[in-house]
Formats: structure tokens, sequence, C-alpha cells
């Protein structure tokens, strides 16, 4: 399959090319040239199949024309070594887990497919060494981190801004070493972004290294998480709750609900979705005016989702044709203060015994405001809430315990490079690297 730029300027690309370039020429987001609708036999015995049997059928459509399917399939089952469940909340709201992965956070499944897909082409390339760069504003490095951990011929560079993710997020992915290095940046989220995309234009640094992105720009980072809302379906359609499914999205750079968005029009049976924001509310006042207006991020308790310029609006707006009207008809959003976002935790804990994220209280609070009678809701728990533990057991005055997995990472050594926000001073780095 070939994909094509959004800014419609760059040449078309093939799945190799799109994924070791991570960003297109034009500085556009990559799209597939087409999406396959699967077959309704598919899904009428969806409930019957594996999550593993699930994501490797999806996976076939993205990408079987492009990788061997004997290697595609132990890509996707490799990836795929945990579940992701649904839970019971309440009688009709949902919790699709998304944190038992190596790191606890929905990221895991997209960075350990990214992984080990451009390992499968530099292995084709031969020997030439790849240099992956990834802003994270929380739960994207440590996943892209761990994901890439000890893989032949590949770099990490992971640019986080300074004080403003949790410890135990910064701990995963600055104690790692080996192939993985944490910079240290001097700025927000957005400034993060801003250094990777610029390295990608920047002919000089692309003639002295490869580069590439774990970001959800990628399309190899984006695409496989479509996956678990077709597993989430099939759980749903096992429980008899599948008729009228609301999937709600908490909602950063919106790569994940891009995602959810490519498996609706691969004929997913999902009613409507909800993007549920943070304070960060530039994807919601769209909703309301038709006007997307970036601005800076604003520091919130949800801090995965303090985007202010979410970059996959660009893969939204083309897969409608720029029709807000088409967008408004599918979508609805939310947005909430940190104020209003620990009310939810607080009372999802004290109605339901469920603990929240912070991130996956923003899902939960737009469903019971906004599911209306004979609906289902899931709404993404996408980071475990021991990631943010003094936050969480601050808010619903009870302990979290800490999984095994993420206390190891808790025991290492803190290394990471310092770095200004300015482009000029992270060019002059990787060029001495």
């Amino acid at each position: 399959m070939k994909y094509y730029s959004t800014n419609k300027q760059a040449p078309m690309a093939t799945l190799h090319e799109a994924v070791v370039k991570g960003l297109a020429g034009d500085r556009g987001l990559y799209m597939p040239e087409s999406i396959e609708r699967l077959p309704q036999s598919f899904y009428d015995n969806i409930d019957k199949m594996s999550f593993q049997e699930i994501a490797y059928t999806v996976a076939q459509a993205f990408f079987g024309e492009d990788v061997n399917a004997d290697d595609l399939r132990n890509i996707v089952y490799d990836t795929l070594s945990f579940d992701c469940p649904v839970a019971k909340v309440t009688d009709n709201i949902y919790s699709l887990e998304l944190f038992h992965g190596p790191t606890l956070a929905f990221k895991d499944v997209g960075a350990r497919f990214m992984a080990r897909l451009l390992q499968y082409f530099i292995r084709q390339e031969g020997n030439e060494e790849v240099n992956v760069l990834v802003a994270t504003s929380g739960d994207t490095g440590s996943a892209v981190a761990n994901g890439f951990l000890g893989v032949e011929g590949i770099k990490v560079y992971v640019l986080y801004p300074k004080g403003k993710v949790s410890k135990i997020q910064e701990c995963q992915f600055t104690t790692l070493g080996q192939n993985i290095t944490a910079v240290e940046v001097d700025g927000v989220f957005d400034d993060c972004q801003a250094l990777v995309k610029n390295a990608f234009m920047d002919a000089e640094l692309n003639s002295h290294m490869k580069l590439t992105s774990a970001n959800s720009i990628n399309v190899a980072r984006f695409l496989p998480q479509a996956f678990y809302y077709f597993n989430a379906y099939a759980r749903m359609k096992a429980l008899g709750k599948a008729d009228e499914l609301v999937v709600c999205v908490p909602s950063g750079n919106f790569g994940n609900i891009t995602a959810a968005l490519f498996g609706h029009r691969m004929g997913l049976p999902i009613k409507r979705f909800i993007a549920a924001n943070n304070a960060n509310d530039i994807f919601y006042n769209y909703l309301q005016t038709g006007k997307y207006e970036p601005k800076a991020s604003r520091q919130t308790i949800a801090n995965a989702m303090d985007v202010g310029d979410p970059s996959n609006f660009a893969r939204i707006y083309d897969l409608y044709q720029g029709d807000h009207a088409a967008v408004t008809s599918l979508i609805s959003g939310a947005t909430y203060s940190d104020d209003m976002i620990r009310e939810a935790m607080k009372q999802c804990h004290e109605a339901n015994g469920y603990v929240l994220d912070p991130h996956g209280a923003c899902g939960y609070r737009a469903l019971t405001e906004q599911l209306v009678k004979g609906e289902t809701g899931v709404f993404c728990e996408t980071a475990h809430p021991a990631k943010f533990k003094d936050t969480v057991e601050a808010i619903i005055g009870a302990e979290v315990a800490i999984p095994e997995r993420l206390a190891a990472f808790m025991k290492g050594q803190k290394q990471s490079v310092e770095m200004s926000k300015e482009f000029k001073d992270f060019k002059e780095y990787l060029i001495s690297r």
C-alpha cells in the first residue's frame, strides 16, 4: 500500500519509507491510500476470536501487502504478549484497561509493534543505524524506550519537558541506559515536539544520520492502536452489550482516537465517539466552532494530555475531508478542569470501588454525562493509577499498590541530558553523537 501526506505536497511513500521517515517531506503526516473495510463475517465471529487473532486480521488489512504473512503474525503476536481487557465499572460503563503491558500504559501496543516492524525493515536494508526521536508528555517515552530497549541497529532519544512528567513516568525512561538516551528539555511538551519536527526537516542533520519518529505521527505507532478497539467490541459483544456502543477516548495528541476512527472506517460497529480533553480544549473548541486554533499547552494533573497543538488533528481533518459536520456527527467532545477530574476520580472510587488514573477519569466522566438511554459506554483507562500514585492517593484517600514491574523501574539511577528548547542546541548535540 502507498501512503500520502496530509499536506498533499510530498511524493507517495511505501510503508517502509513512511515508517523510516516518520514525517513526510512537506511536514505532513502519512495516511494510507485506502482503508480496507473488513468483511461482515469477521464481525459476526469476532467475539469467538482471541485478541491476537483479531489484531492479526486488522494488521493484515493495514500491512499485509508490505510484510510477509508469517513475519507479520510474529510481530503481532510478540507485540501482544499481554491482554487489554474490559472491566465493568457501572451497569452501562466499562473500562478498556490498556495498562497491562510492560510500562503499564496504552502506548505499549503501538510502541512494541513499531519497534518490531522497524527492526524488520532495518534487517532488509542491511546494517544502517536508525535514530528514533520521540517527544513525550508522560507515557509515550516509557513505552517507546522499553519497546525499543536493546533492539539492534536502533538508538532512541526521548525528549521530555523538565519537571512536567511524574517521577514514576520519568524513572521508566531515564534509568534504562543501553540504546536509550533521555533528553530533559527546559520547556513544555510542545517545545519537545517542535524539536523533533524541526530535526526531521533539517537537511544537514538528515544527511548526517537517519532519523525517524516514534510519536503517534508515525503510522507504525498509531495504526496498531486500532487493535484494542476491535478487541473491546469483541468482548462487549460476548457480554451482549455491543449494539449501542459508545467509545470515549481521553485525548492529547489524538493518535489514540484517530486509530479508533480508522477502525470505524473499517466497519467496526461503534455508534459514536467522545474525545475527552483536560483543560487543553483545542479540539473541543473546534467541535463547537469549526475553527482549529492551537495555543500553548496548560499543565494539568492529566499530564499526558497536555498538548496545545495535537499533531493528529491533521489526520482527522483529512479522514473527513475537512467536513466539520461529518466530524461532529460522529464525535462529541468534553473538557475538564483539574477539580472536575478529581471529582470524577473520587466519585468513581466511592460509588464503584474502581480506581481511575487522571486520564481515564476524563473518559469516565464524559460517559456519565453524555450516555443516553440504551447506550453502553467504554472508556480507555490509558495508564495504571500507580503511575500517578501521589496524586491518586491524595484524591481518593486510599493507598494505590505499585505493581512489581513498576517498582523495578524506580530502583534505577536517573541518566539524562539537559537541553534548552532551542533547536540549534539540539541539532549540535545530535551531530556530536
